[in-house]
């Protein structure tokens, strides 16, 4: 059965007066590159005026809150840190609050700045990721480079544009050498969306570490449950009074329906609207259909 599809002022207001948090994708939903949605801000406005809860809930690996949080005011959203919950911060509460990670061991990042940051916050220490001795290697191979450091307790693979060889067999010999030691991604996003196109994301760029340790990682974003955990640590509001609203069935909309959080998908992004409502539609279904997030601004208009 096809999903209702919000076209009134009253059907806008009724789903508003419903929750009081809501979980937001950024880029399809927020923005579309460096151009924000018609009617976004005066949403965001209205909502936050209004007492709700927003969290910008992102796959990017790449990003700190605190960075995601200087990318969503340089478009004049008036983001708060509280606000941003990217994977990258994710994969560190995660270690940090459900996992425990030991004070004592390190994780062997594959990954950018924007995640040791993260990890830094928690005080997990950490190796790899920008250190100059991974990130600028030059062959020939010096195979004595890959042995083992004793206190790696995991390796975390997030988006890296300087992924290299040395990288991807330090963490293979990790995660081949101990069988405690965690393989986690922050997303299995194979592609990301950027200048009207897509490119190798970060899913595409550590399969080589999954096939190679033969390990099945712990996946922590959209749409895994993983992810709504970690949110729901740190910001402890009532899922049934919540909503995600994403405009890709495959993460933000199975990531809703995997956690049992109410579902609005916005079109305009990545999904067609033969993908919902054609001969032939997704076996993903949202709870709900809007043509743009900034349709809700028309409740800004009380005239």
């Amino acid at each position: 059965m096809a999903p209702p599809f919000l076209k009134t002022r009253e059907e806008y207001q009724r789903l508003v007066d419903s929750v009081d948090t809501f979980l937001l994708d950024c880029d399809g939903v927020i923005y579309h590159g460096p151009k924000v949605v018609e009617g976004v801000k005066t949403v965001l406005d209205m909502f936050r005026a209004a007492g709700k809860k927003v969290i910008f809930v992102t796959n990017n690996g790449t990003k700190s809150r605190r960075k995601l949080c200087d990318t969503l005011n340089k478009l004049d959203l008036g983001a708060t840190i509280e606000e941003c919950f990217g994977s990258a911060y994710a994969s560190a509460v995660y270690l940090a609050e459900v996992m425990n990670f030991p004070k004592d061991k390190k994780v062997y990042v594959v990954g950018e700045e924007g995640l040791e940051e993260e990890l830094d916050e928690f005080g997990i220490l950490h190796c790899g990721g920008s250190d100059p001795e991974d990130r600028n290697f030059k062959p020939p191979i010096i195979w004595d480079d890959f042995k083992p450091d004793p206190t790696v307790g995991a390796v975390v693979c997030a988006f890296d544009s300087w992924i290299n060889y040395k990288k991807m067999a330090k963490a293979m010999s990790y995660l081949r050498d101990d069988p405690n030691v965690v393989l986690i991604q922050t997303n299995t996003d194979p592609t990301f969306p950027t200048h009207g196109t897509v490119y190798p994301g970060s899913g595409s760029l550590s399969i080589g570490i999954v096939n190679a340790s033969k390990r099945e990682p712990l996946v922590i974003g959209k749409p895994n449950k993983h992810m709504m955990d970690a949110v729901l640590a740190h910001h402890k509001f009532d899922p049934s009074r919540a909503l995600m609203v994403g405009d890709n069935l495959l993460t933000d909309i199975e990531f809703g329906l995997n956690s049992n959080i109410r579902t609005l998908l916005v079109m305009g992004g990545v999904t067609k609207h033969e993908q919902i409502y054609g001969e032939n539609p997704s076996k993903t279904v949202p709870d709900l259909v809007i043509e743009s997030f900034g349709n809700f601004a028309v409740l800004a208009d009380k005239a």
